[in-house]
C-alpha cells in the first residue's frame, strides 16, 4: 500500500476491534482503491466483507446485499445473481435462505418461470421438485402445493413423466414411501386400488403389489390385521402354491409362518407344530426333527 491508503487503513482499523481475518479483507480492498467504508465495520465477519469485497471488484450495485443480516451464503447468491445480470429483486430478501435464493437463482438462469416457486414455505427441496416439472413441461400446479413435502413432489413429479393417473395417489396423507408403492403399481398397470389406502403403510403396499403382479388371490392377506412381514410369508406360500389356510392367520406371528411354510415346501406334516402357542424357536426345532425322521 501506498502512504496515502496506509493512513486510510489505519484510521479504520483504530475506531474498531477487527479481527485479523477482517484487516486483511480491508487491506485488501484498499489496496485495490475500493470503497471499502461500505462493509469495514464490525457488524460483517471476514465472509461477508469477502462477498462484498468480491461485488466490488467485479463493479456491481453490491447495494443489494450490503446488509449485515444476510448472511454470506446469501450474499454469495445475491452476487452470482448480479454477475448474470439477473433480476435479484425476486430473491434477495431475508425470508429465503442461500440455498432457497440458489434454487431462484438457477431457475431465473434457466428462463423458467419462477413465480410458481419463489415463495418462503417451499423449501429448496421443494423448489428444486417444481424447477425440474417446469423444465419438462409438466403441469406442475398439481404438486406445487406445500401441503406436499419435497419427497411427495418428487413422486407426483416422476408419474407425471411417466403419464400415469397421479390423481390417484396425490394426497398428502400418502407419505412418500407409499405414493413410490402406488406409482409402482401404476406401472406395472396392476389394479392398485386395493392397497391404495392410507391405512396401508408402504412394505404392505409392496406386498401386495407384487402378489398382484404375480397374479396371486391377494384379498387372502390385503388385510389390515397382517402385518408386511405375515404378508410376505403369506405371499411367498400363495407363490409356491402350499396350503396357506394352514397359517395365514394372523395369531401366528410371521417367524411362526416362515416356519410353518418351510415344513410345507419340504414336504412334512406340519400338524405337530402348528400352534401360534408354540414358540418359532421351537417350531424349528419340531422341523428339524421332522426333515430328519422323514
Amino acid at each position: 500500500m501506498n502512504p496515502e491508503q496506509e493512513k486510510t487503513y489505519n484510521e479504520l482499523i483504530s475506531k474498531y476491534n477487527f479481527d485479523e481475518e477482517q484487516k486483511s479483507v480491508i487491506e485488501i480492498g484498499i489496496w485495490q482503491n475500493l470503497d471499502v467504508i461500505c462493509f469495514a465495520k464490525p457488524e460483517y465477519d471476514w465472509k461477508q466483507m469477502t462477498e462484498i469485497l468480491y461485488g466490488l471488484e467485479s463493479g456491481l450495485d453490491v447495494s443489494w446485499y450490503v446488509k449485515p443480516e444476510f448472511n454470506s451464503y446469501q450474499m454469495e447468491q445475491i452476487r452470482e445473481g448480479l454477475e448474470n445480470n439477473l433480476d435479484v429483486s425476486i430473491y434477495a430478501k431475508l425470508e429465503f435462505d442461500y440455498k432457497q435464493m440458489a434454487q431462484i437463482r438457477q431457475g431465473l438462469e434457466k428462463g423458467i418461470n419462477v413465480s410458481v416457486y419463489v415463495k418462503p414455505e417451499y423449501s429448496h427441496e421443494q423448489m428444486k421438485q417444481i424447477i425440474l416439472g417446469l423444465e419438462n413441461n409438466l403441469d406442475v400446479s398439481v404438486y406445487a402445493n406445500s401441503k406436499y413435502d419435497w419427497q411427495q413432489m418428487e413422486q407426483i413429479r416422476l408419474g407425471l413423466e411417466n403419464n400415469i393417473d397421479v390423481t390417484v395417489y396425490s394426497k398428502p396423507e400418502f407419505d412418500y414411501q407409499q405414493m413410490l408403492q402406488i406409482r409402482y403399481g401404476l406401472n406395472a398397470n396392476v389394479d392398485v386400488s386395493i392397497y391404495a389406502k392410507p391405512e396401508f403403510n408402504h412394505n404392505q403396499m409392496y406386498e401386495i403389489c407384487l402378489g398382484l403382479e404375480h397374479n396371486l388371490d391377494v384379498s387372502i392377506y390385503s388385510n389390515l390385521e397382517f402385518t408386511w412381514e405375515q404378508m410376505s410369508q403369506i405371499r411367498l406360500g400363495l407363490q409356491n402354491n402350499l396350503n396357506i389356510s394352514l397359517y395365514n392367520r394372523p395369531e401366528f406371528s410371521w417367524e411362526q409362518m416362515r416356519e410353518i411354510r418351510y415344513g410345507l415346501e419340504a414336504g412334512l406334516n406340519v400338524e405337530p407344530y402348528l400352534n401360534p402357542g408354540i414358540e418359532w424357536k421351537e417350531m424349528k426345532k419340531i422341523r428339524f426333527e421332522l426333515e430328519s425322521n422323514k
